[in-house]
Parts: structure tokens; C-alpha cells; sequence
């Protein structure tokens, strides 16, 4: 089976600080730009120039400081958009502008007051303008899954006639299903008759928790860049998270024969570079990037783990940049786990001394929910002086 390259293109500074909470000042951006430059992505989205003069600011610094990937910006079909992009992303090695219009009937109607005319002309014009300026242009038909699919395809047909080189057909609110997307990706692709340098691209939102599901089954149907952010940050529920993508690649090669240029061992700390700018932590037992996600309180999983990893890990938590500390000690935990995390504090309990160990830490893993090495030291030292008072 032939192995695929898929482009990563990260929008966590555009689509994932748009999210609430999570807006970067300049020098943040910049900071978090230099992390994703070293994790490997292939395609920064930068920001969205027209939004904010500190936008703009932003991803033009970005443009000039960053060479290796290509470095993108955001736009809507208004020349004053486009020409702030233009000057925001001038500096770059590998700028790309990223246009973005609905294709809707519902977006049309109620958000724009655009006939679907006017949605074709607006489109293939600004594409037009765009390419007299750069090479690389991404168009984007917002809520494109919600889309008459032959309407869809004519845009398609006129923005890339007008020079788009990339096709991002983005699933806005999160509505499909993977067999929706898979369906709609091969379908689009068999109706438009595009040149063999055209991407197309998936963006897929995760308000039903399917965007990583949606991604991966739209690469399936032969879309070959997926857009994405670290932790999954975006608006309302996010976008699908960079870290799931990726790893799905490589924990399962035999039904994703994907690769990416991605440095999986600058996973977690680009995880934690974010939590940290941004004051948002992930949940704890996110996949990946989470506190829990390669821990282990349950007394059955501990003694697998100890005896061999593989019985409960389907990764390596180095591999993706994790410190390996995977034994949380709590009501759950057996008496191995115990035996241990004593032993790598570097204690040692006889048999008989254990036992009253292990009754008293489970007392307060009643209270406590999770026990820490210092219970654990004051636990064995309390036992200890008892066994020699008697």
C-alpha cells in the first residue's frame, strides 16, 4: 500500500485564537510561530490581517522572522482585506492568501445578500487580484458541507480557473458525519475536472466531536492537506486537533498509510506552550496532550503496564514528548503500583510492614482522591516507627 504525504496546515493563530479565551498579543504569536516552525507544519496561517491593526502587525513579523513553511493569511472577498494581507505577508519566503467566502444557500441569503452569481463573481475576482500579487492562493468556501454540491462545484470550477492552487472545502459547524464527508470529498472530486497540482483541503469544526473522525475520512477520499490547531482550539467546540491527526498516522499505518513532516516529539511541549500563553489548560484526559493520557490509577492496568507496556499503551509517551510517569496512585491502585512508586523513591517495605502501607494509603485515597509521594514517605515513615515502638 503506498504511503501518502499530508500537508499540515496549522491555523492555531488565526481559527484557534479566534476561540474565547484565547487571544495571543504580538510577541505571543511570534513566540508560539517559532514553536510551530520547529514541530514541522507545513502551512502557518498567521492571522487574519483586516481584523485588527495588532493583527496585522503580527503576521507580518511572523512572514518576516519565519522562512520555512509557508506562511498564510486569511481574507475575505473585499479588495481592503486583500490588500492588507498583501502588505502583512510581503516579507515572506512562501506567502499564501487565504480566501474565504460562504457557498451556502443559508450563509447567501441571510448573511450576505448574495445571489449565487454574485457568490461566483466575487470569488473568481478576488482569486484574480490575489494571484497578480502571489503564487499560492487558498480559496475556501465557507460551510461548503452544508452547500448545493453542483453550485459548489461551479465555484470551484471559476476559482480555480482564476488561479486558486489550493481547494479547502470546510465543514464550518461541525454538522457531517466521516460517511458525509468521505461521500461529499469523492463526489466533489469526481464532478470537478481539476489539474493535478490542485489540493484540495478539509477543515473540519468539532461540535459533535467528530472533526479529527471528519479529517481522517476526508483524507481517506484523497484530500491531501488537512487544516488543524494544537489542542484542538478554535471557535466554539474548536477544530480538529493536530496532535490526534497525526498520531492516528502512526499508531495506525495499516488503515492511514499517511505521513507528515510533523516532529512528534515537540508534540506536548507545543501543547504546553499554548496552556501557558493562553491561561487554557486542556482537559485531563484529552487524547495525546492530556494530564491522564498516558497515566494509569486502576490496580489491573498497573500490573500490566508494569509487566509490559503494550497491554494498556498503544504509544510511547516519548514519542510524542510526554515525561513517562504513568502510575497515578489512588483507591484504585494495587499493591505493585505501591511497591513501586516506594521503590523508586527508594524505599524499601518488607512483606509484613506492606501490608499496614497499603491499608493506610487506600484510607487516604478515600479522602484525597489521589495520593502524592509525600503521603507516601510520611506513610511508610509512620509504619515504620510503629513496627519499632512495639
Amino acid at each position: 500500500m503506498a504511503t501518502d504525504r499530508i500537508l499540515i496546515f496549522d491555523t492555531t493563530l488565526r481559527d484557534g485564537e479566534q476561540g474565547p479565551g484565547f487571544s495571543l498579543h504580538v510577541e505571543e504569536k511570534l513566540a508560539l510561530a517559532r514553536a510551530l516552525d520547529a514541530l514541522g507544519v507545513d502551512i502557518m496561517e498567521a492571522g487574519f490581517p483586516i481584523a485588527s491593526p495588532k493583527d496585522a502587525e503580527a503576521v507580518r513579523r511572523i512572514a518576516t522572522e519565519i522562512r520555512r513553511p509557508t506562511i498564510a493569511a486569511l481574507a475575505r472577498c473585499r479588495r481592503l482585506d486583500l490588500e492588507r494581507t498583501f502588505w502583512a505577508l510581503e516579507p515572506a519566503a512562501q506567502p499564501r492568501v487565504h480566501i474565504v467566502l460562504a457557498t451556502s444557500d443559508l450563509h447567501l441569503e441571510k448573511k450576505l445578500n448574495m445571489t449565487r452569481g454574485q457568490c461566483i463573481d466575487s470569488a473568481a475576482e478576488s482569486v484574480r487580484f490575489a494571484r497578480a500579487h502571489v503564487d499560492d492562493v487558498e480559496f475556501s468556501a465557507e460551510d461548503a458541507l452544508r452547500s448545493d454540491v453542483d453550485f459548489l462545484c461551479r465555484v470551484i470550477e471559476a476559482v480555480i480557473q482564476a488561479g486558486a492552487t489550493t481547494i479547502n472545502l470546510p465543514d464550518t459547524v461541525g454538522y457531517s458525519t466521516p460517511n458525509d464527508i468521505a461521500h461529499f470529498f469523492r463526489t466533489v472530486r469526481a464532478k470537478v475536472n481539476a489539474p493535478a497540482h490542485i489540493v484540495y483541503s478539509a477543515h473540519c469544526h468539532d461540535d459533535l466531536g467528530l472533526a479529527v473522525a471528519n479529517t481522517l475520512a476526508a483524507v481517506d477520499a484523497g484530500v491531501r492537506q488537512v487544516e488543524c490547531t494544537i489542542n484542538g482550539i478554535g471557535e466554539r467546540a474548536g477544530n480538529a486537533a493536530l496532535e490526534e491527526i497525526v498520531m492516528a498516522f502512526r499508531v495506525r499505518a495499516d488503515q492511514l498509510p499517511y505521513i507528515t513532516a510533523i516532529e512528534t516529539k515537540k508534540i506536548y511541549s507545543t501543547s504546553q506552550m499554548l496552556s501557558a500563553l493562553t491561561g487554557q489548560g486542556v482537559q485531563v484526559n484529552k487524547a495525546i496532550v492530556g494530564r491522564n493520557a498516558f497515566a494509569h490509577e486502576a490496580g489491573i492496568h498497573q500490573d500490566g503496564i508494569l509487566k509490559d507496556r503494550r497491554t494498556y499503551e498503544i504509544m510511547q509517551a516519548e514519542d510524542v514528548g510526554v515525561p513517562w510517569q504513568p502510575l497515578v496512585l489512588g483507591k484504585h491502585s494495587g499493591r505493585h503500583a505501591v511497591q513501586k512508586r516506594l521503590s523508586d523513591l527508594g524505599l524499601s517495605v518488607d512483606a509484613e510492614r506492606m501490608v499496614a502501607v497499603y491499608r493506610a494509603l487506600m484510607d487516604i485515597a478515600d479522602e484525597r482522591k489521589i495520593i502524592s509521594d509525600e503521603d507516601l514517605l510520611t506513610v511508610v515513615k509512620t509504619v515504620n516507627e510503629g513496627a519499632r515502638s512495639n
